[in-house]
């Protein structure tokens, strides 16, 4: 294809970029078959355009400069892969990475960047585990590189299967239950077993696999890192039920971000050298995922993305309480202002995550992490309260809508637009807000979202005793030890 007469080739938007990847071969079942292109799939496809748009964002003159930037190849790269050398540039890593989250309203967390900000991270803190593991430098660098000069999506996978939690992966009798190494030659790893959770995994390009959580010294074999295309060979990617609408107007959220979940297994796939980072050592991985540089860096894009998700939860509950007329009454306004207490905390502790940042030895300026985890803490709890709060100003609200909105012009239109119409706005309206409700908070989709909130960063449990853990505690019992002491 040309342009005009000077033969210049025809520019390619980042969105058809990206549909022209999909079409590579990737094993994605559903409902026991492979899907043949998840690009025109019912399942997938309202997704998959959704990505595709929000790929051109960085084509756009009004978005391109803040989204992007040029790296040291004359690359145009998404800005999750900035780093950060001076403190402008991590507001404006968290500025771009708002802009990509508020088109998805929070609701698409790999899309948005996490995994793209931890890989960015492991770059940084390339030479932490280069005595133990020689290569990784050079071979993560070599990836970093790759998925940023070709504006990659990378998601990850990195829990066992869960069959008895009482055991480790060694000793549930079948080796090779979860991932594990079988055999190495000369062409790289020969792995077989399954990773949870793979989160959006059809829709990337690229995916991380390593352990969430340490191996023991008895589970070397498990304890390997490595990425891979989404197209790999021996890969198959199974995937959870679709919760996706073909109806836009009456499911606007389920029709076009169904963030589809995977449990990716491998069947004796071979990975290539170059694509190992770390084997047989359980320390060294969990050294480099416990960076607290790296930590910070990418759970500082998740604060982002939760600010724009509270940010919605927020603005639909105004909506539907001002649609009936009931933010008059003291007991609703108690729980509106609870919706922007939620927001303005998580946004408060993000701003003092930013302002807080301190350079790093490494040449960075790293997030406070400290305001980052309290955040994330917090959120864990925050999104399921908020789904309550919506619940709770809608009642019954939520079930009593036509079950589609074209009703409202059917033969019973007349009589159904004064039924349904609220306090401030007509019966159409009402009726799409009502829906877009329970989309958010009843549906499928929306219960997939407050599982997702409470868990996506491990149990809450262990996040809280984290958070206790690497506290530093010592200034609290200096200050008690003035009076006690």
């Amino acid at each position: 294809m040309v342009e005009g007469n000077e033969g210049a080739k025809a520019r390619i938007t980042a969105g058809k970029a990206y549909l022209d990847r999909l079409h590579d071969g990737r094993r994605v079942w559903l409902d026991g078959e492979i899907v043949p292109d998840i690009r025109s799939h019912p399942a997938f496809r309202g997704t998959v355009r959704s990505v595709a748009a929000l790929l051109d964002r960085q084509d756009d003159p009004a978005t391109e400069s803040q989204l992007t930037f040029t790296t040291d190849t004359g690359a145009k790269a998404n800005i999750a892969y900035l780093i950060p050398s001076s403190k402008e540039d991590l507001f404006r890593r968290s500025h771009g990475l708002k802009i990509w989250s508020d088109a998805t309203f929070g609701v698409m967390s790999r899309v948005a960047g996490f995994y793209r900000s931890q890989l960015t991270g492991w770059y940084i803190a390339r030479h932490l585990i280069a005595r133990e593991q020689p290569d990784f430098p050079s071979r993560i660098a070599d990836y970093y590189a790759y998925v940023r000069d070709n504006d990659l999506l990378v998601t990850a996978a990195g829990h066992d299967p869960q069959i008895d939690r009482t055991k480790l992966a060694h000793e549930l009798g079948d080796l090779y239950t979860a991932v594990r190494i079988v055999r190495e030659t000369e062409d790289g790893l020969v792995v077989r077993g399954a990773k949870m959770i793979g989160t959006g995994a059809p829709y990337m390009d690229e995916i991380v696999v390593s352990p969430h959580s340490k191996k023991t010294d008895d589970e070397q074999r498990y304890a390997v890192m490595f990425a891979i295309p989404a197209s790999h060979p021996g890969v198959h990617l199974i995937c959870r039920e679709s919760f996706a609408s073909d109806r836009e107007a009456d499911h606007p959220l389920s029709s076009r971000f169904d963030e589809m979940d995977a449990v990716l297994v491998f069947d004796d796939a071979i990975i290539p050298w170059e694509r190992v980072f770390v084997k047989d050592d359980p320390d060294a991985i969990w050294r480099i995922r416990s960076d607290r540089m790296a930590s910070a860096l990418s759970l500082h894009e998740n604060i982002v993305r939760l600010v724009s998700k509270l940010e919605f939860m927020a603005a639909v509950g105004t909506e539907l309480a001002e649609s009936i007329g009931i933010t008059k009454f003291a007991h609703v306004q108690e729980k509106l202002a609870e919706l922007y207490v939620q927001l303005e905390s998580i946004r408060a502790l993000l701003l003092s995550a930013e302002h807080r940042a301190t350079h790093h030895p490494l040449g960075v300026w790293e997030p406070a992490l400290e305001p980052i985890l309290t955040a994330k803490n917090l959120g864990n709890r925050y999104y399921p309260r908020a789904v309550e709060i919506l619940q709770q100003l809608s009642g019954a609200g939520m079930l009593q809508v036509p079950s589609t909105i074209a009703e409202l012009s059917g033969p019973l239109g007349l009589q159904l637009r004064k039924v349904y119409r609220g306090a401030d706005r007509d019966a159409e309206e009402r009726v799409k807000l009502l829906k877009l409700s329970w989309d958010l908070v009843g549906s499928r989709l929306g219960a997939r979202h407050e599982l997702y909130e409470r868990f996506y960063a491990g149990d809450p449990v262990r996040t809280y005793a984290g958070q206790y853990v690497g506290y530093d505690k010592q200034p609290l019992l200096e200050k008690a030890a003035r009076i006690t002491g």
